[in-house]
């Protein structure tokens, strides 16, 4: 457990949530969240969950948002190879056997964060849960590209919400702007990594396991 450099990033333990910077996009960030959910279900009140997207493709992002698959970021196949082997263990630890250990590199998440946005945005926290765990299912379990338009129609269409709401979400510019002002957001409070989990100026990152979690939230 570690203080972050700001603050105001966490979340407190009084108002029942639990900041998490994530990217779907990040095999540990799927993890991670079944990790919270193990925490979850031994609590007798449910934390909410207060999402901060983060770009972990900003190192290959062109300026007009698309992605450069040619660029070096300074992950080379080894660090992959390295990155499978730790899915492996945890998706046993985590009960998240039958992943997709392809680990998503030619998928962009930014359409999907920003119809991720526009959900709780519009819908509600509720709706937004069942998004975006819908996402995570989606792409580590069933191998579908959620950055894929009709593809994040059809699972919103999935938890109620209008396909249209989708088209038009990923056609706004301002959306776009203000996500990526969400990325900076997320520089500027300190986190270099995801996933992060933030509670009251602390955090924990990487899937950590239900203790660490634990200890995180209850300061125990």
């Amino acid at each position: 457990m570690s203080n972050t450099p700001d603050a105001s990033a966490g979340s407190d333990e009084s108002t029942g949530t639990i900041t998490v910077y994530s990217d779907y996009v990040c095999p540990f960030c799927y993890l991670g969240r079944r990790s919270l959910e193990t925490y979850q279900s031994g609590r007798e009140t449910e934390l909410e969950i207060d999402w901060r997207p983060f770009d972990l493709r900003a190192g290959k992002r062109n300026p007009d948002g698309t992605i450069d698959h040619d660029a070096d970021d300074g992950k080379g196949e080894a660090y992959y190879e390295r990155a499978k082997e730790n899915v492996r263990r945890l998706q046993e630890e985590y009960g998240a056997d039958g992943m997709e250990l392809d680990l998503a590199t030619d998928v962009d998440s930014l359409p999907a964060q920003l119809v991720s946005v526009a959900v709780r945005d519009t819908y509600g926290y509720d709706t937004w849960l069942d998004f975006d765990e819908a996402v995570f299912e989606a792409l580590w379990h069933d191998g579908r590209d959620v950055g894929d338009e009709d593809v994040l129609a059809d699972l919103a269409a999935d938890v109620g919400v209008d396909p249209g709401d989708v088209r038009e979400a990923l056609a706004d510019e301002g959306r776009r702007d203000a996500i990526r002002e969400q990325f900076r957001a997320a520089q500027s409070a300190g986190i270099s990594g995801v996933p992060t989990f933030v509670v009251d100026g602390h955090a924990a990152r990487g899937a950590v396991p239900p203790e660490q979690l634990e200890r995180l939230v209850e300061g125990t």
